[in-house]
Formats: structure tokens, C-alpha cells, sequence
């Protein structure tokens, strides 16, 4: 996964002077900004396995900024998003977040809910990357293991003693011990509670 120690924030606006004090403001708290003129050029260049987020100035000309949001969310683009207007509406806002914007805040910015909205949208941007990754390497593991040992990891999620798992399968209490050795070393669980909490949903859906 990107690093998250320097997350990068994009900032997209045709108003030059608005980009300006903007990314002055967005520096003060540590943020990296990365400034775009040209909508078009930023869905062609910015890089989206990035950290980060994305500020969006809703009207510009050639593609409005309702209109860009879409094309990230159709593209599956998992930064959040953080629309500006200088002409809101409540309609404009409840497309806005309907759409998927993490947040929509009106023009002239207010410079501390600009940079709270910012800081909360990195943080949970990193928080939803490292559940994706451990998502992830969770199918990888479980991937590995054998008929069987999905059967026995089913059957302990289901909270089953061994020796129920035994008779339920029709084998002795030491294999059943076996097979949950090999669980916890290829699943890399440390306990009981890790292997379920990593692990029920997976086991769930192979489920007759």
C-alpha cells in the first residue's frame, strides 16, 4: 500500500488566486497540495493509489464539478472528496453528497471547517486503506488453506468445541487439533479471537 506518512491533497480550481491561499492555508497544517487548473489534466495525471484527498471547486468551465465526482466515483476513485461552491444550493448539496462527497462547504471557505473537513477526510482515508488491505490479505490466506480446513474454520467460527467439530465430521479430536494448528500458522492468527474477528465473514459466505 502508498504510505501514509505524507498524504497529498489535490486541489482542483480554475480561480488561480483561490489556488494560491488555498494551498498557503492547506501547507499550515503539514499537508502536501498538489494544485490543478484543468480538471481534464487531473483525471489524466494524479495518481489514485495515492493518500490524500480531493478539494473540487463545483463550477468550472468545460466540466462542472458535480460532474467530475461522478467520473471518480464511476472510475472507483477512494479519496474522498470535498466540494467548494461559491453559488450553493440545498439542492447543489444534496446532489453533492448523494453523489458521494465527503463534505460541501460554501465559498468564501471557511479556513478552520476547510482544514477540519480536510484532516478527517485524510484520516478516515487511511483508516478505509488499511481495512481494504487487510481485507485483502485475508482472502490471499484463506485462499491457501484446504477443503477441510475451511470446514474446521466454519465450524470453530460456529463456535463448535473440538470434539463437536470431531463428530461432525466424522474425525478424532486430535486431527480436529491438527487441522487448527495449521489454521492458526497459515492464517497467521495469535488467538482465537483474531482468527474469528479476521475471519467469520470469509468462512460465512463458504457456507452451504
Amino acid at each position: 500500500m502508498t504510505t501514509t506518512l505524507s498524504p497529498l491533497i489535490h486541489l482542483i480550481d480554475d480561480d488561480a488566486a483561490v489556488r494560491d491561499s488555498l494551498a498557503l492555508l492547506i501547507s499550515t497544517v503539514g499537508l502536501r497540495v498538489q494544485t490543478w487548473a484543468d480538471p481534464q489534466a487531473f483525471l489524466a495525471e494524479f495518481d489514485r493509489q495515492g493518500i490524500g484527498a480531493i478539494v473540487l471547486d463545483v463550477r468550472m468551465p468545460g466540466i462542472s464539478g458535480l460532474a467530475m465526482l461522478d467520473t471518480l466515483v464511476a472510475q472507483g476513485v477512494d479519496q474522498p472528496v470535498i466540494m467548494l461552491t461559491g453559488h450553493g444550493t440545498v439542492a447543489m448539496c444534496r446532489r453533492a453528497f448523494k453523489a458521494g462527497a465527503a463534505e460541501f462547504l460554501e465559498k468564501p471557505v471557511n479556513d478552520e471547517a476547510l482544514l477540519e473537513a480536510l484532516q478527517n477526510a485524510v484520516r478516515q482515508h487511511v483508516q478505509s486503506r488499511t481495512r481494504h488491505q487487510a481485507d485483502r490479505q485475508a482472502r490471499e490466506r484463506y485462499a491457501q488453506l484446504s477443503e477441510r480446513e475451511r470446514e474446521v474454520l466454519g465450524l470453530i467460527v460456529a463456535g463448535l468445541t473440538n470434539k463437536e467439530i470431531g463428530r461432525a465430521l466424522e474425525v478424532s479430536p486430535r486431527t480436529v487439533e491438527t487441522h487448527r494448528a495449521n489454521l492458526f500458522a497459515k492464517l497467521e492468527a495469535e488467538s482465537l479471537a483474531q482468527l474469528i474477528r479476521s475471519y467469520a465473514a470469509l468462512a460465512e459466505e463458504q457456507a452451504p
